[in-house]
């Protein structure tokens, strides 16, 4: 990856993280009503996954790995999925302290259920990547 590439890279997960913040922190008056439910799964859970998916990936683009290692992939993939877990309890934990916002433990759920297949999946495909 160049350095121009990398510094992209970072960018944009930084851009990804405040939007997240935002969307788990912001107070929203006189939003549209939306479903409780889509295919039977709450909506809101469903929303916790999509905003939590692209953290492994955009996370693993931002910092470089170390080259010549075999291990290097699953030590970034597994730090990466750690500061995952990390932001989503630190967002519920605020979420908590709001007035106006609740923490929810099946929210955390929905955040590692989308950190940990989007870890297994960048790593599977990092290591095929790898192989060729």
């Amino acid at each position: 990856m160049t350095r121009r590439q990398l510094i992209t890279a970072r960018i944009v997960f930084v851009a990804y993280l405040v939007a997240v913040a935002f969307l788990c922190f912001g107070k929203f008056d006189g939003t549209q009503d939306v479903p409780l439910e889509l295919w039977g799964i709450p909506t809101d859970k469903i929303v916790h996954f999509l905003m939590f998916f692209p953290f492994a990936l955009l996370a693993y683009l931002a910092f470089e790995r170390y080259k010549g290692k075999s291990w290097s992939p699953i030590l970034c993939i597994a730090l990466a999925f750690v500061a995952g877990c990390a932001f989503a309890a630190g967002t519920e934990w605020v979420q908590t302290r709001l007035p106006y916002r609740t923490g929810d433990s099946a929210d955390f759920t929905a955040d590692l259920l989308a950190l940990g297949i989007a870890s297994v999946i960048v790593l599977v495909t990092d290591l095929l990547k790898q192989k060729k």
